[in-house]
């Protein structure tokens, strides 16, 4: 009789999960920011006249945002990666940021994250395995268990980070989607190539000099 056994497959590492990916999709308090959230109340002319211990109930939900977070949105572009986003919250100042930055799905107001994931990477053609998600909380990791690469940024809460594939070297807010694209990217052996092109596009004259 034969003694052979059937060995497990090997977990696949890191980078070689990251080759796969064709989609990162990510979360935006405490990922594209550093998760604070400011309101601005603000009260019309006429309440202010009838009674200036009044205050409206109206507000403006206002964020800051990494320029490195936004240069890795068009590196991703070069290389070849679609981006997203997918928050629990609504705001017109996402919203704003993501049309800036031509981010390819923009979903706010979402409470199922997997399902979101999902039905993103349906409509991009894709296989689960071909998508990452980048998040901070627990309510990020249906989606990060959903995809091939499950990465959470250095601020993440501790049983995010149990679960990632890469935690990033930045907090939230402060260039850790940037971390996501480049490690994403130079395990694909993209990345010179990438940032090359990146700078030729904001220096044309430099680019047509060389």
């Amino acid at each position: 009789m034969s003694d052979a056994r059937i060995h497990a497959m090997p977990k696949l590492s890191p980078a070689a999960r990251a080759r796969k990916i064709k989609l990162l999709l990510f979360d935006v308090d405490g990922v594209l920011t550093d998760g604070k959230l400011f309101f601005l109340p603000v009260v019309s002319e006429s309440t202010a006249r009838r009674d200036s211990s009044l205050t409206s109930p109206s507000q403006i939900e206002f964020k800051g945002f990494h320029a490195h977070d936004g240069a890795a949105i068009s590196l991703a572009k070069i290389g070849g990666i679609r981006t997203g986003l997918i928050t629990k919250r609504m705001s017109e100042t996402v919203a704003r940021r993501a049309t800036d930055l031509k981010i390819d799905y923009v979903y706010q107001g979402v409470q199922d994250k997997r399902t979101c994931f999902n039905d993103i990477v349906k409509k991009a053609g894709l296989k689960p395995e071909e998508a990452a998600f980048v998040g901070d909380d627990v309510i990020d990791l249906p989606a990060m268990r959903a995809g091939g690469l499950g990465i959470a940024v250095k601020n993440a809460r501790a049983e995010v980070k149990e679960e990632a594939h890469y935690v990033t070297l930045h907090a939230g807010g402060e260039g850790a989607l940037r971390d996501a694209v480049e490690f994403i990217l130079k395990a694909q052996g993209k990345w010179r190539r990438v940032v090359e092109e990146y700078i030729g596009e904001r220096n044309p004259e430099k680019a047509v000099g060389n």
